[in-house]
């Protein structure tokens, strides 16, 4: 299993449309994806409805985890988009 811990960099943190880019490339990539904050449960980091739930705010500190073939690249590349700011993309 592998880890990584990355702060929220999006001004309204995991929801709406920086979600909507989170869940569509974790559920793009060869392994299952979960993200969570310290304190709760896991989410698939593929769902919409599980990022918005999660409640992670900018500034949140978010655990992402992926066991598997491609887990540390999966993850590598999951983290880079959370740690940018979604809220102004194309």
């Amino acid at each position: 299993m592998f880890e990584r811990r990355v702060t929220v960099a999006s001004k309204v943190g995991l929801h709406a449309r920086p979600a909507a880019l989170v869940a569509k490339a974790a559920a793009a990539q060869p392994v299952k994806i979960t993200i969570r904050k310290d304190d709760t449960k896991p989410v698939e980091a593929g769902s919409i409805l599980g990022l918005m739930t999660l409640g992670a705010a900018f500034g949140d500190e978010v655990v992402l985890e992926a066991a598997g073939e491609g887990a540390e690249a999966a993850l590598e590349q999951i983290a880079q988009l959370v740690a940018s700011d979604l809220d102004n993309t194309n």
